[in-house]
């Protein structure tokens, strides 16, 4: 690869799995003045029972990388058709919910984190199953809403439900008919991959959960247990692998395709709509939101100084990073398999950080 960040990139992710922040990673731009996609693959893809090496054709587990390629995008695809408003109340897409505390929260709420909904509930700890998990949302605490930034994992779990009620189809199904297959991405992007594809490997313990159940008071052990090609968050593994807050798959190809989207208007979104979602829809509150992305504006996030106070990203759990900067037209991402073979608490940030800058540095 001639591209002059690679063989310095390829010495920060070489650094960074010595350092065991995780077995493999794999780091890629697009630049849209240079039309071209550079892609540098690192370490293991899978620990045990025998090393299997990451490559640029590695699915990682997206994590929460769902709620802006995923819920995101169908939200703004749902906008335009008049299928959905920002001010659509949830007990108007979902009329069992009417009562609850979250009848009122509206779509471009859920959107910004802002609708007083909890970070993170163990809807599978309820004992209603999966067919009941609109009953178990229903039973959640519910704050003020707009008062601050509460980043809420159960929040996009109910956008999710409401897109798949107001649209007719489950998830997986609206990304790969109406965002997938019209960006060329059905082989590189995904929820539930077939077993058979190159899945990068995760926890065999479903550690950090078990903790998070035993803060509760709860029986650890009620935490899915983790399965091969099966999502991190168990939340998702629950729900069969599809939810709005996580559960998507994906190659660096596919992430980088999705950024273009962003990037590019006409590709499946228009530049109003690019505009609306990237817009900061949190002015005088912690952190800078916009419909389903982080800002570069949020003090202490991943984006780092080098990306421009325009541009716009998210993380996801298991090891992944997307930034897509439109002043200077690109996507950098980085894809990795931190919580493989059990999760360890590595704050990639700073990795995420240095590797921005280290493109940006040598490209300018």
């Amino acid at each position: 690869m001639s591209d002059a960040a690679a063989a310095p990139v390829r010495r920060l992710l070489e650094r960074a799995v010595r350092a065991g922040l995780a077995p493999g990673l794999v780091a890629g731009w697009w630049l849209a003045d240079r039309g071209k996609t550079a892609i540098v693959p690192v370490g293991r893809a899978e620990a045990l029972p025998e090393p299997r090496p990451v490559t640029a054709d590695t699915w990682f587990d997206l994590a929460s990388l769902t709620k802006p390629l995923a819920v995101g995008t169908l939200s703004l695809l749902a906008l335009r058709d008049g299928a959905i408003r920002l001010d659509t109340r949830v007990g108007e897409v979902l009329p069992e919910l009417v009562g609850a505390g979250v009848e009122g929260c509206t779509i471009g709420r859920l959107l910004t984190h802002t609708s007083g909904l909890p970070a993170w509930a163990p809807l599978y700890a309820t004992g209603a199953g999966p067919s009941g998990v609109v009953d178990s949302i229903a039973r959640l605490p519910v704050g003020e809403a707009a008062t601050e930034v509460v980043y809420s994992c159960p929040g996009f779990i109910l956008l999710g439900l409401m897109l798949a009620r107001r649209l007719g189809a489950g998830l997986d199904v609206l990304l790969a008919d109406r965002v997938l297959r019209p960006l060329g991405l059905a082989d590189d992007l995904g929820f539930t991959p077939d077993r058979r594809r190159p899945v990068a490997a995760g926890a065999l313990v479903a550690l950090a959960e078990a903790e998070l159940l035993a803060k509760r008071g709860l029986d650890p052990s009620l935490v899915p247990p983790p399965a091969p090609a099966k999502p991190d968050d168990g939340n998702a593994r629950f729900l069969g692998g599809v939810a709005g807050n996580a559960g998507l798959f994906g190659t660096m190809a596919g992430v980088l395709g999705m950024a273009r989207a962003w990037l590019e208007p006409g590709l499946l979104l228009t530049a109003e709509e690019i505009a609306l979602a990237t817009a900061d829809h949190t002015p005088g509150l912690a952190q800078a939101r916009g419909l389903g992305w982080q800002l570069a504006a949020t003090p202490g996030c991943s984006a780092g100084p080098a990306l421009s106070p325009g541009a716009f990203g998210h993380t996801g759990f298991a090891g992944a990073s997307l930034w897509i900067d439109p002043t200077r037209g690109a996507a950098l991402a980085l894809l990795g398999n931190r919580v493989h073979p059990a999760h360890r608490p590595t704050d990639l940030h700073p990795l995420r950080r240095r590797f921005h800058e280290t493109v940006i540095d040598r490209l300018g």
